[in-house]
Protein backbone atom coordinates (compact mmCIF):
# COMPACT_ATOMS: atom_id res chain seq x y z
CA UNK A 1 0.00 0.00 0.00
CA UNK A 2 1.20 3.58 -1.30
CA UNK A 3 1.70 6.77 0.95
CA UNK A 4 -0.37 9.39 1.91
CA UNK A 5 1.79 12.44 3.13
CA UNK A 6 0.87 15.60 4.80
CA UNK A 7 3.35 18.52 4.77
CA UNK A 8 2.82 21.33 6.80
CA UNK A 9 5.11 23.97 5.63
CA UNK A 10 5.44 22.36 2.27
CA UNK A 11 6.67 25.69 0.70
CA UNK A 12 9.57 25.49 2.62
CA UNK A 13 13.25 24.26 1.61
CA UNK A 14 12.55 20.57 2.93
CA UNK A 15 8.91 20.93 2.28
CA UNK A 16 9.27 21.05 -1.46
CA UNK A 17 11.64 18.57 -1.43
CA UNK A 18 9.56 16.25 0.25
CA UNK A 19 7.00 16.70 -2.89
CA UNK A 20 10.00 15.90 -4.90
CA UNK A 21 10.83 12.29 -2.95
CA UNK A 22 7.60 11.10 -2.71
CA UNK A 23 7.50 7.87 -4.94
CA UNK A 24 4.67 8.64 -7.49
CA UNK A 25 1.99 5.44 -6.66
CA UNK A 26 1.60 8.22 -3.59
CA UNK A 27 -0.04 11.06 -2.66
CA UNK A 28 1.78 14.13 -1.35
CA UNK A 29 -0.40 17.67 -0.12
CA UNK A 30 2.34 20.21 0.61
CA UNK A 31 0.64 23.51 2.18
CA UNK A 32 2.56 26.71 2.66
CA UNK A 33 2.32 28.14 5.86
CA UNK A 34 -0.31 30.18 4.44
CA UNK A 35 -2.30 27.56 3.26
CA UNK A 36 -2.01 25.68 6.66
CA UNK A 37 -1.35 28.19 9.87
CA UNK A 38 -0.57 25.18 12.53
CA UNK A 39 -0.76 27.78 15.04
CA UNK A 40 -4.20 27.46 14.07
CA UNK A 41 -6.14 25.00 15.92
CA UNK A 42 -9.63 25.12 13.95
CA UNK A 43 -7.37 24.77 10.83
CA UNK A 44 -4.92 22.53 11.74
CA UNK A 45 -8.01 19.81 12.95
CA UNK A 46 -9.83 20.61 9.48
CA UNK A 47 -6.45 19.66 7.49
CA UNK A 48 -5.50 16.55 9.41
CA UNK A 49 -9.40 15.07 8.95
CA UNK A 50 -9.66 15.51 5.63
CA UNK A 51 -6.19 14.41 5.01
CA UNK A 52 -6.38 11.33 6.68
CA UNK A 53 -10.07 10.44 5.09
CA UNK A 54 -8.94 11.21 1.62
CA UNK A 55 -6.24 9.30 1.61
CA UNK A 56 -7.81 6.11 3.61
CA UNK A 57 -10.43 6.44 1.16
CA UNK A 58 -8.32 6.59 -1.92
CA UNK A 59 -6.43 3.29 -0.20
CA UNK A 60 -3.12 5.01 1.18
CA UNK A 61 -1.35 4.95 4.45
CA UNK A 62 -1.54 8.51 5.73
CA UNK A 63 1.73 10.19 7.55
CA UNK A 64 1.84 13.90 9.02
CA UNK A 65 5.29 15.26 8.32
CA UNK A 66 6.07 18.66 9.62
CA UNK A 67 8.13 20.46 8.29
CA UNK A 68 6.62 24.11 9.41
CA UNK A 69 9.13 25.97 11.67
CA UNK A 70 10.25 28.98 12.76
CA UNK A 71 13.72 28.81 11.68
CA UNK A 72 15.17 32.76 12.43
CA UNK A 73 17.36 31.72 15.37
CA UNK A 74 18.47 35.53 16.12
CA UNK A 75 14.72 36.71 16.09
CA UNK A 76 13.66 33.94 17.93
CA UNK A 77 15.55 35.87 21.04
CA UNK A 78 13.14 38.93 21.04
CA UNK A 79 10.50 37.44 19.11
CA UNK A 80 9.97 34.43 21.14
CA UNK A 81 5.92 34.29 21.78
CA UNK A 82 5.63 33.48 17.87
CA UNK A 83 8.63 31.07 17.95
CA UNK A 84 7.20 29.41 20.04
CA UNK A 85 3.74 29.13 18.67
CA UNK A 86 5.16 27.53 15.71
CA UNK A 87 7.72 25.44 17.21
CA UNK A 88 6.27 24.24 19.75
CA UNK A 89 2.45 24.53 19.85
CA UNK A 90 2.02 23.87 16.56
CA UNK A 91 3.42 20.69 16.53
CA UNK A 92 1.37 20.14 20.26
CA UNK A 93 -1.86 20.42 17.71
CA UNK A 94 -0.92 18.58 14.60
CA UNK A 95 -0.06 15.56 17.45
CA UNK A 96 -3.46 15.54 18.83
CA UNK A 97 -5.36 15.18 15.45
CA UNK A 98 -3.01 12.57 14.40
CA UNK A 99 -3.90 10.95 17.63
CA UNK A 100 -7.84 11.38 17.18
CA UNK A 101 -7.06 10.35 13.37
CA UNK A 102 -4.44 7.24 14.24
CA UNK A 103 -2.03 8.99 12.01
CA UNK A 104 1.60 8.77 12.50
CA UNK A 105 3.51 12.07 12.89
CA UNK A 106 6.97 12.71 11.79
CA UNK A 107 7.92 16.32 13.44
CA UNK A 108 11.89 17.52 12.29
CA UNK A 109 13.58 18.94 14.48
CA UNK A 110 17.34 20.43 15.15
CA UNK A 111 20.79 19.78 16.56
CA UNK A 112 20.00 23.15 18.88
CA UNK A 113 18.23 21.11 21.28
CA UNK A 114 21.82 20.45 22.34
CA UNK A 115 23.73 22.70 24.58
CA UNK A 116 26.44 22.24 22.11
CA UNK A 117 29.20 21.55 24.22
CA UNK A 118 29.59 17.77 23.92
CA UNK A 119 32.83 15.74 21.90
CA UNK A 120 31.07 12.77 20.39
CA UNK A 121 28.30 12.55 18.48
CA UNK A 122 24.91 13.26 20.41
CA UNK A 123 22.34 10.47 21.02
CA UNK A 124 19.39 11.00 20.52
CA UNK A 125 18.88 9.66 24.39
CA UNK A 126 22.09 12.33 25.30
CA UNK A 127 21.07 15.37 27.57
CA UNK A 128 19.30 18.24 25.78
CA UNK A 129 19.82 21.84 27.08
CA UNK A 130 19.76 24.39 24.69
CA UNK A 131 21.04 28.03 24.65
CA UNK A 132 18.92 29.58 22.65
CA UNK A 133 15.30 31.06 22.48
CA UNK A 134 14.85 29.04 19.05
CA UNK A 135 16.70 25.49 20.41
CA UNK A 136 14.07 26.21 23.71
CA UNK A 137 10.96 26.58 21.35
CA UNK A 138 12.30 23.28 19.24
CA UNK A 139 12.53 21.41 22.69
CA UNK A 140 9.12 22.13 23.57
CA UNK A 141 7.92 20.94 20.59
CA UNK A 142 9.53 17.97 20.66
CA UNK A 143 8.05 17.52 24.07
CA UNK A 144 4.37 17.99 23.41
CA UNK A 145 4.68 16.06 20.36
CA UNK A 146 5.88 13.19 21.76
CA UNK A 147 3.90 13.52 24.97
CA UNK A 148 0.68 14.01 23.32
CA UNK A 149 0.59 10.57 20.76
CA UNK A 150 2.42 7.61 21.19
CA UNK A 151 2.44 7.09 16.98
CA UNK A 152 5.19 10.40 16.85
CA UNK A 153 8.31 10.52 16.04
CA UNK A 154 10.85 13.23 16.24
CA UNK A 155 13.88 13.59 13.72
CA UNK A 156 16.70 16.09 14.49
CA UNK A 157 18.64 17.46 11.55
CA UNK A 158 21.58 20.31 10.98
CA UNK A 159 22.91 22.37 8.82
CA UNK A 160 20.43 22.17 5.92
CA UNK A 161 20.52 23.66 2.69
CA UNK A 162 18.66 23.04 -0.50
CA UNK A 163 17.13 24.15 -3.90
CA UNK A 164 14.68 26.45 -2.33
CA UNK A 165 14.99 29.11 0.37
CA UNK A 166 17.68 30.86 1.90
CA UNK A 167 20.53 28.15 3.33
CA UNK A 168 24.17 28.57 4.20
CA UNK A 169 25.45 27.55 0.22
CA UNK A 170 23.40 30.09 -1.59
CA UNK A 171 24.83 32.57 1.35
CA UNK A 172 28.19 31.69 0.09
CA UNK A 173 27.61 31.42 -3.39
CA UNK A 174 26.27 35.05 -3.47
CA UNK A 175 29.04 36.05 -1.67
CA UNK A 176 32.19 35.12 -3.50
CA UNK A 177 30.50 36.84 -5.97
CA UNK A 178 31.03 40.30 -4.53
CA UNK A 179 33.77 39.54 -2.04
CA UNK A 180 37.37 38.57 -3.15
CA UNK A 181 37.61 36.73 1.07
CA UNK A 182 35.69 35.68 3.26
CA UNK A 183 35.76 35.11 6.67
CA UNK A 184 33.94 32.04 7.95
CA UNK A 185 33.80 30.23 12.06
CA UNK A 186 36.23 28.20 12.04
CA UNK A 187 35.58 26.48 15.71
CA UNK A 188 31.75 25.22 14.91
CA UNK A 189 31.57 21.40 14.15
CA UNK A 190 28.47 19.81 12.79
CA UNK A 191 27.50 17.98 9.56
CA UNK A 192 25.99 19.68 6.59
CA UNK A 193 22.60 18.08 5.43
CA UNK A 194 21.28 18.22 1.83
CA UNK A 195 17.23 18.54 2.56
CA UNK A 196 16.70 16.60 -0.98
CA UNK A 197 18.35 13.47 0.56
CA UNK A 198 17.08 14.49 4.16
CA UNK A 199 13.33 14.21 2.47
CA UNK A 200 14.08 10.88 1.29
CA UNK A 201 14.99 9.69 4.66
CA UNK A 202 11.84 10.85 6.04
CA UNK A 203 10.01 9.20 3.20
CA UNK A 204 11.54 6.12 4.30
CA UNK A 205 10.79 6.53 7.77
CA UNK A 206 7.21 7.18 7.09
CA UNK A 207 6.83 3.88 4.89
CA UNK A 208 8.83 2.37 8.03
CA UNK A 209 6.15 3.36 10.87
CA UNK A 210 3.01 3.42 8.79
CA UNK A 211 3.18 -0.35 8.31
CA UNK A 212 4.06 -1.05 11.66
CA UNK A 213 7.42 -0.64 12.45
CA UNK A 214 8.41 1.34 15.42
CA UNK A 215 11.84 2.44 15.40
CA UNK A 216 13.24 4.67 18.58
CA UNK A 217 10.84 7.60 18.68
CA UNK A 218 13.27 9.94 18.46
CA UNK A 219 16.19 9.61 15.44
CA UNK A 220 18.93 11.75 14.01
CA UNK A 221 19.42 12.19 10.20
CA UNK A 222 22.18 14.28 8.95
CA UNK A 223 24.90 14.14 6.48
CA UNK A 224 27.43 11.60 7.60
CA UNK A 225 30.96 13.18 8.37
CA UNK A 226 31.70 16.16 9.94
CA UNK A 227 32.97 19.69 9.38
CA UNK A 228 33.41 23.31 10.30
CA UNK A 229 31.58 26.31 8.79
CA UNK A 230 34.95 27.36 7.01
CA UNK A 231 35.61 24.07 6.03
CA UNK A 232 31.81 23.74 4.33
CA UNK A 233 32.53 26.68 3.00
CA UNK A 234 35.80 26.15 1.55
CA UNK A 235 34.02 23.19 -0.49
CA UNK A 236 30.94 25.00 -1.69
CA UNK A 237 33.98 27.07 -3.58
CA UNK A 238 35.68 24.31 -4.86
CA UNK A 239 32.24 23.06 -6.24
CA UNK A 240 31.68 26.11 -7.92
CA UNK A 241 35.11 26.26 -9.30
CA UNK A 242 36.57 29.11 -7.05
CA UNK A 243 39.40 29.68 -5.08
CA UNK A 244 38.94 27.64 -1.63
CA UNK A 245 41.97 29.61 -0.16
CA UNK A 246 39.59 32.76 -0.94
CA UNK A 247 37.67 31.64 2.64
CA UNK A 248 39.39 32.10 5.59
CA UNK A 249 39.11 31.10 9.23
CA UNK A 250 37.87 33.06 12.09
CA UNK A 251 36.59 32.41 15.15
CA UNK A 252 32.89 32.86 16.44
CA UNK A 253 34.31 35.75 19.13
CA UNK A 254 34.47 37.75 15.84
CA UNK A 255 30.93 37.76 14.71
CA UNK A 256 29.25 38.27 17.65
CA UNK A 257 25.58 37.44 17.06
CA UNK A 258 22.18 37.65 19.36
CA UNK A 259 21.52 33.98 20.05
CA UNK A 260 24.70 31.94 20.90
CA UNK A 261 25.36 28.82 18.52
CA UNK A 262 26.75 25.30 18.77
CA UNK A 263 30.28 24.99 19.08
CA UNK A 264 29.44 21.00 18.64
CA UNK A 265 26.55 20.04 16.78
CA UNK A 266 27.40 16.43 15.30
CA UNK A 267 24.45 14.02 16.16
CA UNK A 268 24.84 10.17 15.75
CA UNK A 269 23.46 7.94 13.17
CA UNK A 270 22.95 4.94 14.98
CA UNK A 271 19.40 4.82 16.35
CA UNK A 272 18.80 5.61 12.41
CA UNK A 273 20.92 2.81 11.14
CA UNK A 274 19.84 0.60 14.07
CA UNK A 275 16.04 0.88 12.71
CA UNK A 276 17.06 -0.30 9.48
CA UNK A 277 16.73 3.10 7.65
CA UNK A 278 19.25 4.12 4.48
CA UNK A 279 21.98 6.50 5.97
CA UNK A 280 22.31 9.58 4.33
CA UNK A 281 25.57 9.85 2.19
CA UNK A 282 28.66 11.36 3.50
CA UNK A 283 28.05 15.96 3.60
CA UNK A 284 30.60 15.90 0.87
CA UNK A 285 28.98 13.67 -1.78
CA UNK A 286 25.95 15.15 -0.94
CA UNK A 287 27.11 18.57 -1.91
CA UNK A 288 28.90 17.80 -5.13
CA UNK A 289 25.30 15.93 -6.40
CA UNK A 290 23.46 18.62 -4.85
CA UNK A 291 25.49 21.38 -7.12
CA UNK A 292 25.06 19.12 -9.92
CA UNK A 293 21.68 19.08 -9.89
CA UNK A 294 21.71 23.23 -10.12
CA UNK A 295 20.05 22.76 -6.99
CA UNK A 296 22.88 25.62 -5.57
CA UNK A 297 22.78 28.67 -8.45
Amino acid sequence: MALALLVPGGRGQLGRDMVAATPGDGLVHAPSSAELDVTDPSAVADAVAVFATTARDAGLRPVVVNAAAYTAVDAAETDFDRAFAVNAAGPGYLAANCREHDVPLLHVSTDYVFPGDGTRPYEPSDPTGPRSAYGRTKLAGEERVLSTWDRSWVVRTSWVYGEHGANFVKTMARLAATNDTLSVVDDQLGSPTWSLDLAHGLVSLAGLVSSGGTPSRILHATGAGETTWCGFARAIFAELALDPDRVKPCTTADFPRPAPRPAYSVLSGKAWADAGLPPLRHWREALTAAVAAHAVP
